[in-house]
């Protein structure tokens, strides 16, 4: 078989960037979407908080099953594969929530919902990755943190536009139907996952773009690439440098939610309103100002991820992150934010329309991953994706936008102070888009093996679900113990570690193959065995970008 046509490699770009993109829009949407639902859900189904918690944690819950499992189901039966049955069931999720009469139906639709977006998110980073050239790769794997940017921005829109429908949220549940089918048709036209091949073909070519040289292909098929075996105990061993492979993963995961992303999103609302954002419809005009910082931000990630690479970008982001935090944390010492507790009035049905007093459901990645993220990625991160609502989420709809924000402190006595609170969150929203954001899942789809990458992604990213639990279950009671104000200084501190254990452990990826990321780990010399050189690879590259 020759090359193929530029126009054949083109459409496989194009659908690769579709698949990416969508991935990432269906995990923010259905992150962000149950905030606007909620206020409608607990006044049709009369929720306590209670409940409420288990419906937002639903989601984490069914994503974090599916961390565990999914890493098998995307190794055994390829990425391609896995993806597709992400999207039937997420299909059926989404039809649970739309037809559903009862709080049980609601809590199994988001947990089948939670389930898939969990799913898809390994899957299309891993896919992704592995389907397009290595200076191409920075760039299509950011673009599915874009996709979770924009799908939490789409759900803000819908939450809005749906505020006063009756049994509005069917609606909401059920929009995600739409880029569901569009995602399964997509990858429906693209080749079958390239790794699992294991063929001279599949694995010299991430975009289709085949060796030109004659001798280079025939040299290419007598020395066909051997993809090795992993058990998934070969995590933990020194076996072509597993162990520091596992290190950096579960480290840029960890840190990802340490640094208190999902937590500073969680309490946006509150600052909004200490900066005297007091009408809902400015407050609301706040969030999706921050949401549009976001996707900008993850812009210029996707932008950079392959020109400065992806440490530098990761090093960036946590500087700011830390400074952000830290500086959030000193002028709250001076005008503290008013924590309120209870949500005893989330049932007073003229809080339906009151979208503002939630918090910004915060992502990864991801694919967390972002990451789940994130994300929620999330990734993709990438989410970490958001669990810091489930507390927060119901402790704010019970603030209402009439009164002082601070105690009985009026907000203009602090209106310096209050809006270097707001432009550092601005900043550290940014910076989370730029480093942690995108850079966690496309660091962690590139520094694994083929044979265990989908295990070792699945296994890093149930220990960013279980850490976005664990925060956002923690940080109230964590403040009541230490308060606001030392809590992210804390973070801060965090992010100072983190960017020292970037600088040690993340080694540089850019440009270069996964098979080179692999040699590069294993700290083998590139032998003759491997189907394409790098000298081939420089030449693929350098005959696509004619």
């Amino acid at each position: 078989s020759g090359p193929p046509p530029p126009s054949r490699a083109l459409l496989v770009l194009l659908l690769s960037a579709t698949v990416s993109l969508l991935g990432g829009l269906i995990f923010g949407y259905e992150l962000g979407i149950i905030s606007g639902a909620l206020l409608q859900l607990q006044i049709d189904f009369h929720l306590s908080c209670f409940k409420q918690e288990v419906l937002v944690s639903s989601l984490l819950i069914g994503a974090l099953l599916a961390s565990l499992v999914g890493g098998i189901l995307i190794d055994r039966h390829g990425r391609r594969r896995a993806i597709l049955v992400s999207n039937l069931v997420l299909l059926v999720g989404s039809l649970i929530l739309t037809l559903v009469r009862s709080f049980i139906g609601l809590v199994i639709g988001r947990m089948t919902v939670g389930f898939a977006i969990s799913v898809s998110s390994m899957a299309c980073c891993i896919y992704v990755s592995e389907m397009v050239a290595a200076h191409q790769r920075g760039l299509l794997v950011s673009l599915y943190e874009a996709g979770i940017t924009v799908g939490i921005l789409l759900s803000y829109a819908l939450n809005y536009i749906f505020a006063d429908v009756d049994e509005g949220w069917r609606y909401m549940f059920g929009l995600a139907i739409a880029p569901t089918a569009m995602q399964f048709l997509s990858i429906l036209f693209l080749p079958v996952n390239p790794v699992k091949l294991s063929s001279w073909d599949s694995d010299c070519q991430k975009g289709l773009i085949q060796l030109q040289d004659t001798e280079d292909r025939a040299a290419a098929k007598r020395e066909p690439y051997k993809e090795k075996h992993y058990s998934f105990l070969d995590l933990f061993r020194t076996r072509d440098n597993m162990r520091r492979r596992t290190l950096v993963g579960l480290g840029l995961v960890l840190f990802q939610q340490f640094t208190g992303q999902p937590n500073v999103l969680g309490y946006a609302s509150k600052i909004f309103h200490s900066v005297g954002f007091q009408s809902n419809s400015s407050a609301i005009l706040a969030s999706v100002g921050l949401g549009a910082i976001k996707v900008v931000a993850t812009l210029v990630a996707m932008a950079f991820a392959d020109k400065a690479g992806r440490r530098v970008l990761l090093m960036a982001g946590c500087m700011v992150m830390a400074i952000s935090v830290t500086t959030i944390g000193l002028t709250s010492r001076i005008a503290p934010l008013a924590m309120a507790r209870d949500c005893k009035a989330a049932g007073v049905p003229s809080a339906s329309h009151s979208l503002t007093q939630h918090p910004l459901i915060p992502v990864s990645s991801q694919p967390v991953v972002s990451p789940i993220p994130p994300a929620l990625g999330a990734r993709k991160s990438q989410a970490g994706p958001g669990f810091a609502a489930t507390r927060s989420l119901t402790k704010a709809f019970a603030m209402r936008s009439t009164g002082p924000p601070f105690g009985g402190t009026p907000w203009t006595e602090h209106i310096i102070l209050n809006w270097i609170t707001l432009l550092s969150m601005m900043a550290f929203v940014s910076a989370f888009s730029i480093g942690f954001g995108p850079m966690t899942w496309l660091v962690l789809s590139e520094i694994y093996p083929a044979g265990i990458r989908g295990r070792a992604f699945a296994f890093c990213n149930s220990f960013n679900w279980a850490a976005n639990l664990l925060i956002s279950l923690s940080f109230l009671d964590l403040i009541d113990a230490i308060g606001f104000s030392w809590m992210f200084l804390l973070y801060g501190l965090m992010g100072m570690m983190a960017v020292i254990f970037i600088y040690l452990f993340v080694p540089e990826t850019k440009g270069q193959s996964l098979e080179e990321i692999d040699q590069q780990f294993s700290r083998k010399r590139r032998g003759r065995g491997a189907s394409c050189t790098h000298a081939q690879y420089q030449r693929v590259e350098h005959a696509d970008s004619k």
